[in-house]
């Protein structure tokens, strides 16, 4: 415990990350999961056959390989066409490789919901002079939230594991910590154990952030 102990801010600066590493992709994995599935809603086919095609290659590979292609592919491209100018940095990696697979995931869940928005609401808002862009933020987007919010809820809980998959790229996150620590110390159990302790409470302590979100949205339901 006394080596545990002597690496405990090490771990406090890794868990910081993985934190802002998550959050930071939820944040553009929502935004990319709501824009892919009105696509994937579209009535042109240009347009809804190609974004459904690439959302089913990526729920079809393993997310340790997409992080591998997007990371190192990227990195390739900017270094092929910018001298090296351009370097991306591990967390950048991290946030656009979890973004892109959390969008591919959400954007099921968003173009479900969606369809579970039922026509006489929209109806009911058009007669009450609202205009498309009024419909989706306050009757189509409220609905639909309602209706993803509990797979939204297990889609975060995936999220915040697969961060710990930014280690293979020099992220200095809580694993990356942990096998530091674990290296210099001999005590593997011991630092693993302990990662998985925080992740555990971490998840532990978003279900009653996403409960609370949960009853707001079903307001007004029984």
């Amino acid at each position: 415990m006394n080596d545990l102990a002597d690496y405990a801010n090490q771990l406090l600066a890794g868990a910081l990350v993985t934190i802002e590493l998550a959050l930071t992709s939820l944040l553009f994995g929502l935004l990319l999961g709501l824009a892919a599935a009105w696509a994937k809603l579209a009535p042109s086919p240009w347009l809804r056959h190609p974004v459904t095609l690439l959302s089913n290659v990526l729920r079809g590979i393993p997310e340790f390989l997409i992080i591998l292609i997007f990371y190192f592919g990227l990195s390739n491209f900017l270094a092929d066409h910018f001298d090296g100018a351009i370097e991306i940095s591990p967390f950048f990696g991290g946030v656009f490789a979890l973004s892109i697979i959390f969008a591919a995931y959400s954007s099921e869940v968003f173009r479900g919901a969606f369809l579970e928005v039922g026509r006489g609401q929209l109806e009911a808002g058009q007669a009450y002079g609202l205009n498309r862009f009024q419909l989706f933020c306050f009757i189509r987007l409220p609905l639909a939230w309602r209706t993803a919010l509990p797979s939204l809820n297990n889609m975060w809980q995936s999220l915040l594991k697969d961060t710990s998959l930014i280690s293979v790229v020099g992220l200095e996150d809580m694993l990356r910590k942990a096998q530091i620590g674990a290296q210099y110390t001999k005590q593997p159990f011991l630092f693993y154990a302990a990662v998985a302790l925080v992740y555990l409470l971490l998840l532990a302590a978003s279900n009653p952030l996403f409960g609370a979100l949960e009853k707001s949205a079903n307001k007004g339901f029984r």
